[in-house]
């Protein structure tokens, strides 16, 4: 589901990259393959010396369909930016890799809290958001978070996801598993 960034699938990302469906929520935005490549090149340098973590979000056959990163890590916590293209829409790899993700950064990775900020018109990200059991609505918990997100105007819904309630449902799913598979 999710593997390191690798310069050699950066074609294949490009290509869902340019959707109009996918560009506008992109962090990381190129207008040209060369662009994305030296874009790619930072990021995995920038993973090297601490600075973020930076997947690649992969399908059945191990086919780039999509990124997921945490970004601006500080203070053992940092901000969740993810896209997949359009042909995974709504097929379940969104919920999968953030899942596979939030497990690498809160046992291997030594993060406390991740964030991640929505454009209030993004209703797409905000439903799959809104979908993990995890996530809680931070723009009143962490208003200097909040309030540096939206410099002047208020563009992004900030939610949080701390590790203990992370941790809580981990092991609440863990241990429903372990009572079916004992009554089976």
């Amino acid at each position: 589901m999710l593997k390191k960034r690798e310069l050699h699938e950066t074609s294949e990302l490009f290509d869902l990259l340019i959707d109009p469906n996918v560009f506008p929520y992109v962090r990381h935005k190129a207008a040209s393959l060369d662009e994305f490549y030296f874009i790619t090149k930072q990021l995995i340098e920038a993973e090297e010396r601490g600075e973020l973590i930076s997947r690649t979000i992969v399908d059945e056959w191990n086919k780039p369909i999509g990124t997921i990163n945490l970004y601006d890590i500080d203070q053992n916590s940092g901000f969740l930016a993810t896209w997949l293209g359009k042909p995974y829409f709504g097929k379940g790899y969104n919920q999968l890799a953030k899942e596979s993700f939030l497990y690498e950064l809160f046992f291997e990775c030594n993060i406390e809290a991740v964030f991640m900020k929505i454009r209030k018109d993004n209703i797409r990200s905000k439903k799959a958001v809104e979908k993990l059991p995890y996530s809680i609505q931070g723009n009143d918990l962490y208003p200097q978070v909040y309030a540096s997100i939206n410099n002047q105007e208020a563009m992004y819904d900030l939610y949080v996801i701390p590790k203990d309630h992370y941790l809580f449902y981990y092991y609440n799913q863990q241990n429903q598993y372990n009572e079916v598979e004992q009554q089976a």
